[in-house]
């Protein structure tokens, strides 16, 4: 497989990894993408990467039959790619495949898998948009889909990563060169996990828009979809919080523990390890290490921390668990809202008679099946890139012992076609290095567009987030609102809390509401001491969405600039039904 599709462009900031936007489909969008890669990327993994991601959504497309070779003649970028360092998706391209789907609506698809919907410029069709051989093809495809009852590429593919996993002890001890040879062996299975979790999000996505429109149609309540789902119970990217919550249920009832942990995060993991009656505790936060070391923040991106290999991060987590009103726990909130789902689904099957009902049930049924397929799928992809990112930073490691002021994230400045060269001499690298991390350094901090059109605007004008000001939106005022994506209804009142890391949660406590930027699994334990949690961005595919319906807490998404809009300190309310955010008191100066 060759690798490696983006190449080094000077922005006038320097060169950094970026690719060229498509002529066909001009739009772009960071919905959904900010979740899978928040940050820069980094040019090795991209170089590694680009090309298996390229190549899966082809073939994920093109066997749904939504789409034929001739439509990405472009090649690339004609599904997303990753401009001045930033991934995005391809917001026109998402836009045909809506066109050429029966039942939906542009709308409809924006929502779903972008959250884009508000900001994006209206819809243009395009002659090429409409194929009447497509959309036969996804009436076959989804009539699949609806009578579909098990997925066993699930296991197999779990299978593949167990296998890499064994590997990984005997690949540790190897030399540079195969290393490098291993590094890029991993890309093709990669692919075909990638290919298979494309597959099933498109067929989550599909289930959930049908089921969401019977019950707008034939239910008279398009939010009843949302109750539907909740607490569908197994659902992955949920499980490390109901772990954590077990964790930090025993600091809460241990004085020993309950000590440790007042004394500070600093050295808390030494101080565990080191005393005597914390062993079970210690035990279960390895277990949890070994189980979920692969989670974390920016977990697609193998130069970046997870919490296996940064397990400080864990014990940040626990250390705001510990503190939470018992009636938070994940496990009653999950009960409770299963009995909703279940009241819920016996009124739909009651008012629903004939086709209608079989119809319904098979969508409920579907789009319970490849909800919780889709976060599994992911979990596994995630837990392959942890092989690969352990590979790296060995190597890193190697390397770094032969250049002077090195430091290990200098690997991932490096591009897949000069790998071979770097290890040979590493040193020889140390200018190019330099450069890179000055261009991301200068790309980090910038805001990049939210969505663009045909060309990527000049980064150099990028504003600096330094630069944006919550002041400078302090116009709210008591009985504002702010309309996003209902993700998961309830009402629920509180003090906003803004946390733009989770590493960092800040004031955030018990009863507050969680205001953030875009979340992925490593912000999923903070949704558990929350009341409600406000998201800028999103649609109804996204992690804040999914996990709290799990959690069973209102949750709103797509609403643009809130952790700007809101500030720290108000006290809100969230409407999760309706999407509405309203001011109820702000805090004095």
């Amino acid at each position: 497989m060759k690798l490696g599709s983006a190449v080094m462009v000077d922005f006038g900031l320097g060169e950094y990894i970026t690719q060229y936007p498509s002529k066909r489909y001009p739009i772009y969008t960071r919905g959904n993408a900010g979740e899978v890669w928040p940050e820069v990327a980094y040019p090795l993994t991209i170089t590694l990467t680009r090309v298996v991601g390229e190549q899966a959504a082809a073939k994920a497309a093109i066997k749904a039959g939504v789409i034929s070779p001739k439509d990405i003649l472009e090649g690339p970028s004609c599904f997303g790619g990753v401009f001045a360092g930033y991934m995005y998706l391809n917001l026109s391209f998402g836009r045909m495949i809506a066109v050429r789907t029966p039942g939906t609506t542009i709308e409809k698809s924006d929502a779903t898998y972008y959250g884009s919907e508000q900001q994006a410029p209206e819809y243009i069709p395009h002659r090429d948009d409409k194929s009447l051989t497509a959309s036969l093809k996804l009436i076959r495809y989804g009539w699949r889909m609806l009578n579909t009852t098990e997925i066993p590429s699930l296991a197999s593919d779990r299978n593949l990563v167990t296998e890499w996993q064994k590997r990984l002890p005997e690949l540790l001890q190897s030399d540079n060169q195969t290393l490098v040879t291993a590094l890029r062996e991993i890309m093709e299975p990669a692919m075909n996990l990638f290919t298979n979790h494309l597959e099933i999000t498109g067929q989550a996505g599909g289930a959930v828009q049908l089921l969401s429109t019977i019950c707008e149609e034939r239910l008279d309540d398009r939010s009843l979809a949302l109750t539907l789902l909740g607490s569908l119970g197994d659902v992955d990217s949920a499980a490390p919080s109901f772990a954590l919550w077990e964790l930090g249920r025993k600091v809460a009832h241990d004085a020993k523990l309950t000590d440790l942990f007042n004394q500070g995060i600093p050295d808390l993991e030494e101080r565990l390890r080191n005393s005597y009656h914390t062993s079970d505790f210690v035990k279960e936060f390895d277990t949890f290490l070994s189980e979920f070391g692969s989670r974390g923040p920016n977990e697609w991106e193998t130069a970046c921390d997870t919490w296996g290999t940064n397990p400080g991060s864990v014990l940040i987590l626990i250390d705001r668990m510990r503190e939470a009103d018992p009636t938070k726990s994940p496990q009653l909130r999950t009960e409770i809202l299963a009995k909703k789902r279940d009241q819920a689904l016996s009124i739909a099957r009651t008012e629903l008679k004939g086709l209608g009902l079989r119809l319904f049930n098979k969508t409920f049924n579907a789009a319970t099946l490849f909800s919780k397929a889709r976060e599994r799928s992911k979990t596994t992809i995630i837990d392959l890139i942890h092989v690969a990112r352990l590979l790296s930073r060995e190597l890193a490691h190697r390397t770094a012992e032969h250049r002077e002021n090195s430091e290990l994230i200098d690997l991932w400045f490096i591009l897949e076609t000069e790998l071979d060269d770097f290890i040979e001499n590493p040193s020889s690298f140390d200018e190019k290095i330099s450069d890179r991390k000055h261009v991301r350094e200068e790309l980090s901090k910038r805001t990049p567009p939210f969505i663009f059109e045909e060309n990527l605007p000049d980064p150099s004008l990028w504003p600096l987030r330094k630069e944006v000001n919550p002041k400078e939106f302090s116009a709210l005022t008591v009985g504002d609102t702010l309309q996003g994506f209902g993700g998961c209804p309830g009402v629920a009142e509180g003090i906003a809390r803004i946390v733009t890391d989770p590493s960092n949660p800040g004031s955030l406590g018990t009863g507050d509401i969680l205001i953030a930027p875009l979340t992925d699994p490593s912000w999923t334990p903070l949704f558990v001491p929350a009341e409600a949690v406000v998201v800028d961005v999103g649609g109804q595919m996204s992690h804040a969405v999914i996990v709290s319906r799990e959690l069973g807490m209102p949750c709103v998404v797509a609403v643009t600039n809130a952790t700007q809009l809101i500030r720290d300190g108000s006290r809100i309310r969230v409407d999760g039904s309706s999407g509405v955010v309203t001011i109820l008191d702000t805090p004095s100066e």
